[in-house]
């Protein structure tokens, strides 16, 4: 039967596509919004097709449906799989390499190659070079690097320390700044003269 004005057929619907809502794979057509896996129907493009005959799937439900199965295939590359066999009556028997402990053997070697990384004062978690911050003599995370008070973040032109902690002058000079007479703060009544 003729084709009268419209195009190939897709191949997930059956209805007509038409040239600018047209997907080609493997040898077949399909519309834009057709275009997606047919297990799991997630979107798909060019780079996450993997055909089966007249079947298109992403390459993770691919993988699982006519990929390698058994012991050790994962679903890609640097997978690690899980899958003891157990289900299927298999032992599985765990060798010396991965039972070995995931520490350093030798911590001097470590902090050798790597040095040790600063504590932050305030939460007390490790500060690494790209999010260090120096005040006090001591190294701070940036967000760390805050007014004890009042929690407004600090720079090194409005920051000042006292006791190992980091304020802003507005808060130092509130709390710990001289008070009295001309100072910001009357400590005293000043009597009046007749």
């Amino acid at each position: 039967m003729p084709n009268w004005g419209g195009g190939a057929k897709c191949g997930a619907c059956e209805k007509t596509v038409y040239h600018a809502e047209e997907i080609q794979c493997n040898g077949r057509s399909f519309h834009k919004t057709c275009f997606h896996c047919m297990a799991c129907r997630k979107a798909l493009d060019s780079t996450t097709v993997a055909a089966h005959e007249s079947e298109i799937y992403c390459k993770v439900c691919y993988g699982r449906r006519y990929g390698p199965k058994g012991i050790g295939y994962g679903q890609g590359a640097g997978c690690l799989s899980t899958d003891t066999g157990e289900h299927l009556g298999l032992q599985f028997q765990q060798s010396p390499k991965a039972a070995r402990s995931a520490t350093t053997s030798n911590p001097s070697k470590f902090t050798a190659k790597f040095g040790t990384s600063e504590k932050c004062p305030r939460c007390g978690k490790s500060v690494y070079a790209a999010e260090k911050v120096m005040g006090g003599g001591k190294p701070w995370h940036k967000t760390c690097f805050r007014c004890a008070i009042c929690g407004k973040s600090l720079e090194s032109t409005n920051v000042t320390d006292k006791d190992g902690e980091l304020y802003c002058k507005v808060c130092y000079a509130k709390n710990f700044g001289p008070t009295g007479i001309g100072f910001g703060g009357l400590t005293q009544q000043v009597e009046k003269k007749e």
